[in-house]
């Protein structure tokens, strides 16, 4: 299936998604296509906010952009990384039975699955700016994230393999 259905398909069911690409094996090479996928979507989708900003206060765009570029690209991968392996020893605190490619998966496809919800908060950073509108939708983004990140967590620590398929 396309990325952008596996995107859809994860609104509607993110377990199933995730048995799928489980299923798919390791591959690290995928799963380091969806997080820069997901890091270069986050930069576009910052891109309006800046600009207002840059307008706004007078300071030079391109420097923010270029501070931007470099955070989200160079070190927000490493910060995921990190999470993950933190996330994978909390799941085998909790007795999860999965592998370390399993919290990277889950946390790298939630972040590019709810790439749409980060596009659209940065529209609304863009046009409207700060108050109750972006707070709204930037929840609603942590909250399908968290969801997402759970459910391929429990998938991928929780559920039998015998049952994934």
């Amino acid at each position: 299936m396309a990325v952008t259905g596996d995107i859809l398909a994860t609104y509607r069911g993110p377990r199933r998604v995730f048995a799928r690409l489980l299923a798919m094996g390791p591959r690290e090479d995928r799963m380091l296509a969806f997080l820069m996928a997901g890091c270069a979507l986050m930069f576009i989708g910052r891109m309006p906010g800046l600009a207002r900003e840059a307008h706004l206060t007078g300071q030079e765009q391109t420097m923010l952009l270029s501070n931007a570029l470099f955070g989200i690209i160079f070190v927000a991968p490493l910060a995921l990384y990190t999470l993950a392996l933190i996330l994978h020893w909390i799941a085998r605190i909790l007795r999860g039975e999965g592998e370390s490619h399993a919290a990277r998966l889950a946390l790298f496809w939630s972040f590019l699955a709810t790439s749409p919800l980060m596009l659209l908060n940065g529209l609304v950073a863009g046009m409207i700016g700060p108050g109750v509108e972006l707070n709204l939708i930037g929840g609603l983004w942590f909250s399908a994230f968290l969801w997402f990140v759970i459910s391929g967590m429990y998938q991928g620590y929780w559920v039998r393999p015998e049952v994934q398929a």
